[in-house]
Protein backbone atom coordinates (compact mmCIF):
# COMPACT_ATOMS: atom_id res chain seq x y z
CA UNK A 1 0.00 0.00 0.00
CA UNK A 2 1.45 3.25 -1.04
CA UNK A 3 2.31 5.96 1.66
CA UNK A 4 3.34 9.58 2.19
CA UNK A 5 5.68 9.83 5.39
CA UNK A 6 8.06 13.14 6.01
CA UNK A 7 11.31 12.85 3.84
CA UNK A 8 13.43 11.76 6.71
CA UNK A 9 11.41 8.96 7.39
CA UNK A 10 11.00 7.56 3.69
CA UNK A 11 13.84 4.77 3.62
CA UNK A 12 12.81 2.93 6.07
CA UNK A 13 9.21 3.15 4.36
CA UNK A 14 10.34 2.08 0.97
CA UNK A 15 10.02 -1.49 0.30
CA UNK A 16 11.24 -3.60 -2.76
CA UNK A 17 10.04 -0.76 -5.47
CA UNK A 18 11.03 2.85 -5.30
CA UNK A 19 7.62 4.35 -4.00
CA UNK A 20 7.21 4.74 0.11
CA UNK A 21 5.10 1.99 0.89
CA UNK A 22 3.67 0.65 4.51
CA UNK A 23 2.24 -2.93 5.40
CA UNK A 24 -1.14 -3.53 6.76
CA UNK A 25 -2.20 -6.57 8.50
CA UNK A 26 -5.68 -7.57 8.37
CA UNK A 27 -7.82 -10.63 9.38
CA UNK A 28 -11.42 -11.68 8.44
CA UNK A 29 -13.45 -14.09 9.84
CA UNK A 30 -15.42 -16.81 7.46
CA UNK A 31 -18.42 -14.11 6.79
CA UNK A 32 -15.74 -11.84 5.09
CA UNK A 33 -16.05 -9.67 8.22
CA UNK A 34 -12.90 -7.50 9.51
CA UNK A 35 -11.74 -8.78 13.03
CA UNK A 36 -8.52 -6.97 13.06
CA UNK A 37 -6.91 -4.42 11.87
CA UNK A 38 -2.95 -3.37 12.45
CA UNK A 39 -1.98 -0.60 10.08
CA UNK A 40 1.85 1.64 9.89
CA UNK A 41 4.24 -0.75 9.59
CA UNK A 42 7.14 0.62 7.78
CA UNK A 43 7.27 -1.26 3.81
CA UNK A 44 10.19 -2.85 4.47
CA UNK A 45 9.16 -4.55 7.98
CA UNK A 46 9.35 -8.46 7.56
CA UNK A 47 5.70 -10.10 8.20
CA UNK A 48 6.78 -12.05 11.31
CA UNK A 49 8.10 -9.05 12.94
CA UNK A 50 4.59 -7.62 12.48
CA UNK A 51 2.65 -10.68 13.73
CA UNK A 52 4.59 -10.95 16.69
CA UNK A 53 4.31 -6.96 17.24
CA UNK A 54 0.14 -7.55 16.94
CA UNK A 55 0.07 -10.53 19.45
CA UNK A 56 2.14 -9.11 22.20
CA UNK A 57 0.56 -5.69 22.15
CA UNK A 58 -1.73 -5.20 25.23
CA UNK A 59 -5.11 -5.48 23.37
CA UNK A 60 -3.89 -7.06 19.97
CA UNK A 61 -4.27 -9.89 18.27
CA UNK A 62 -5.56 -13.64 19.35
CA UNK A 63 -5.33 -16.71 17.27
CA UNK A 64 -8.83 -18.43 17.78
CA UNK A 65 -9.26 -21.74 18.62
CA UNK A 66 -10.56 -24.08 15.97
CA UNK A 67 -10.05 -27.51 14.94
CA UNK A 68 -7.27 -28.49 12.34
CA UNK A 69 -7.04 -32.29 11.24
CA UNK A 70 -3.78 -33.10 8.78
CA UNK A 71 -6.78 -34.24 6.18
CA UNK A 72 -8.04 -30.77 6.19
CA UNK A 73 -4.76 -28.98 5.05
CA UNK A 74 -4.48 -31.44 1.85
Amino acid sequence: MLARVPRHMQQAFRGRKKDPTQNVMVVVDFDLKFTYVLAGWEGSAHDAHILSDAIEREDGFTVPQGICTRTSLN
